[in-house]
């Protein structure tokens, strides 16, 4: 049975922590799926090809897809969980009201994280329900939004399952109570909404990547989701930021997985041309390691140029400086301690080659002044379709944007 990709990974050792929400400020963390997570993703895949018998372009392809849509899976779970874990509070002051000998506290328990807004319009939203009730929470046994009654055996249909994980939300809830962040919030005296959306923020970006229980149940639940959690829980603090105090939260729009149209061809069009011109681009890199030794190179530098090389060649609309700065970053997160100077210095050498062989062109927004810019030009989806119209007609645009049929992989 093949392994999925991230397990591949797993086995060859390779740090797959990444410090995202270190790296980004809140402002620069998109609402959906950012283009440094498929990116990611594209390497993902573009590993396991070069690592096992994945030789076949269309099923590349699909495992990159089912990767992007796991981890939008994973941002809906997050948001139950949430719900959970103020189901569980409710639950506890319920349970203390009935004590027969109660205490002050339990006379008077503090609510506040029971009846957070935030959660309570989380509990509201439209979008959210709709997902539990096609695709239920991972953490409870019933889920509390659909009263889904057959949870379990449809989980397992999904091969996942809740059933070796079923305390996750009270381990969870045991490590918020403990947690100076979550006792500074319920003894405060700032009652405000904001106050409330504030801190769930922290409790999705501070404690549940720093959860060992949760980051145990993700890992067994989906290998997929080995990577995401950062940038997951980046996504769903700008989402809780759409929320507004004076609604109920229903009509909230949760983010689509893609921004648009663009975003997916993007990911698609980076995997696919990445792999068909794999020989191209690897004798593109070996003339300017010619002082290295090229078996000596790890494969993950090699891999992350062909992306970037890729993404000069076939994206007019996003600059060379963008392009170059993004898998960078990459190497610092994926790759050896000294990959990113390497990299970054190969880099630059084909780019001044390419530029003066005019082997790229650039047009668009926020180009000017970009070296091989053409003015006029058309970027994005519909830039590429023309080209590719054109090329039928025996012009000199980019090759027609159909699905390649089952190709064999060339191997680096």
């Amino acid at each position: 049975m093949e392994l999925p990709i991230y397990e591949i990974f797993l086995k060859a050792g390779i740090n797959l922590r990444t410090k995202f929400l270190s790296l980004q400020p809140e402002k620069w963390v998109l609402l959906m799926i950012s283009r440094r997570q498929l990116r990611i993703k594209a390497l993902s895949v573009l590993y396991a090809c070069n690592r096992k018998e994945l030789d076949d372009l269309e099923a590349a392809e699909q495992e990159l897809m089912l990767s992007i849509r796991k981890s939008y899976d994973l941002f809906h779970y997050l948001l139950l969980l949430l719900i959970d874990l103020s189901d569980l509070a409710r639950e506890k002051v319920i349970l203390s009201k009935q004590k027969n000998i109660q205490s002050l506290e339990d006379m008077n328990p503090n609510t506040r994280f029971a009846e957070n807004r935030v959660i309570k319009q989380l509990r509201n939203n439209d979008s959210l329900r709709k997902y539990a009730a096609a695709m239920p929470s991972l953490w409870t046994r019933k889920d509390s939004i659909t009263n889904f009654q057959t949870l379990d055996r449809y989980l397992r249909s999904q091969g996942i399952s809740c059933g070796p994980f079923p305390d996750v939300t009270r381990s969870l809830f045991s490590e918020m109570n403990d947690w100076k962040v979550y006792t500074d919030y319920m003894s405060s005296a700032d009652g405000s909404y904001k106050a409330d959306s504030r801190f769930i923020k922290e409790l999705v970006t501070q404690l549940f990547p720093a959860s060992a229980e949760l980051e145990s149940s993700l890992e067994e639940q989906s290998v997929y989701w080995n990577d995401d959690l950062p940038f997951v829980t980046a996504m769903i603090r700008n989402t809780l930021g759409k929320f507004r105090e004076t609604d109920d939260g229903k009509n909230t729009s949760l983010p689509p997985m893609f921004t648009n149209s663009d975003d997916e061809l993007y990911a698609r069009v980076l995997l696919r041309k990445t792999l068909l011109n794999s020989d191209s681009n690897s004798a593109l890199i070996d003339r300017h390691t010619t002082n290295w030794e090229v078996e000596r190179i790890a494969l993950m530098d090699k891999l992350v140029m062909q992306l970037a090389v890729t993404e000069i060649v076939e994206f007019p609309e996003v600059p060379v400086k963008v392009t170059l700065n993004e898998y960078i970053e990459i190497t610092k997160d994926y790759c050896t301690d000294k990959s990113s100077n390497f990299v970054n210095g190969i880099l630059d050498k084909i780019v001044k080659e390419m530029r003066a062989s005019n082997g790229f062109s650039k047009a668009g927004r926020g180009l000017i002044g970009e070296p091989g810019t053409v003015e006029g030009t058309e970027h994005g989806a519909s830039g590429r379709e023309r080209r590719a119209k054109s090329s039928k007609d025996g012009g000199n645009g980019g090759e027609p944007l159909v699905k390649p049929k089952k190709k064999r992989i060339q191997k680096s």
